[in-house]
């Protein structure tokens, strides 16, 4: 989830570890941990496209690493903050930094919870910015910290935003089923024969959703809002696999394949490859679009493959705004 999510998810939880005793410190330092696993965005910056795509939601948001942080957080904490005592900053530093990846696992990009085993969990249910899964949360959460910290109104307001929060993905999880199963129904319905399907929310809500299909020779996108009274419609886009036979030897080709789970498909554009990963989906609802959220230029040089991830264009996030509030609101 975005940056914003995970600090009020972090103070919350601090709240309600240590906030009787700590008050707002315990919100602020919960928010500080929930903070922390992402920063394994900036250790990627030293390496390369695949190998930062490979650590981001790796080894900080395990399991492994909530331990291990938790204790020594703690320790330093206690060390400046004597209202709790190292094993009560070292609880909250746990719940708030292991509630981080939590959340993330309800996102598209997959988190790596159990390392070191090669297992990534993906509920795919929010997106990784969702005003309604937020604000609510971060209103109560601002009101609660404006009591004492004894206050009984405190309490029953931070716990009020995590069960409004909590049950927001719980709606996300039902919503997930119900879409998948209108997507299933589409498909049969048009006779389309299918190995298998990937739903996912459209950006910002849990009413217009995404599906990728995967056909022997393309891939098949299509959205469904819940307020929709017309078929769903799907968008073939060729596979065009072969089009990098040539450049399989490259060992950050295949873990670039792998990060994709497989779902991608090649384009050209003036005699230029590009690998465009597909659970992300595409930057424009307009049916002709092309763009997708995430594409990886593929350059070889001297015996070299050289990866590199295509910037985008601020200009289409703006066009895809007034295009996602016209279909969520149905066709």
């Amino acid at each position: 989830m975005d940056s914003l999510s995970q600090i009020v998810l972090g103070a919350a939880v601090g709240e309600v570890v240590l906030g009787r005793k700590a008050g707002n410190k315990a919100m602020i330092y919960g928010a500080v941990a929930g903070t922390i696993p992402d920063l394994d965005v900036i250790v990627g910056n030293f390496y390369s496209t695949v190998t930062a795509l490979e650590i981001h939601r790796g080894f900080t948001h395990s399991l492994v690493f909530s331990l291990l942080a938790a204790p020594l957080f703690g320790f330093l904490i206690s060390r400046i903050h004597q209202q709790a005592t190292w094993k009560d900053w070292s609880r909250l530093m746990f719940w708030s930094l292991f509630t981080h990846p939590l959340l993330d696992c309800f996102t598209t990009w997959g988190t790596q919870l159990l390392w070191p085993l090669d297992l990534r969990i993906a509920f795919k249910s929010v997106f990784v910015i969702d005003p309604l899964y937020t604000l609510p949360f971060l209103v109560c959460l601002i009101t609660a910290s404006r009591y004492s910290r004894t206050s009984v109104n405190r309490q029953k307001l931070n716990r009020l935003g995590l069960i409004l929060s909590s049950s927001y993905l719980v709606f996300a999880l039902v919503m997930k089923g119900v879409t998948f199963k209108k997507f299933e129904e589409a498909l049969q319905q048009q006779g389309i024969a299918y190995s298998e399907i990937e739903t996912k929310p459209s950006p910002f809500n849990t009413i217009l959703w995404s599906a990728n299909v995967k056909t022997e020779d393309a891939f098949l996108i299509g959205e469904y809002s819940i307020l929709d009274t017309q078929p769903i419609d799907f968008r073939i886009y060729p596979k065009q696999h072969d089009k990098i036979d040539h450049l399989r030897t490259y060992t950050n080709l295949k873990r670039l394949i792998d990060i994709t789970n497989g779902w991608y498909t090649i384009s050209q554009q003036q005699g230029e490859l590009y690998l465009n990963d597909l659970r992300f989906g595409l930057i424009s609802l307009d049916p002709d679009a092309k763009k997708f959220a995430f594409s990886y230029h593929l350059e070889e040089r001297n015996n070299r493959l050289k990866i590199t991830e295509v910037p985008k264009d601020t200009g289409d996030a703006r066009k895809l705004l007034p295009a996602l509030w016209y279909s969520i609101k149905g066709n």
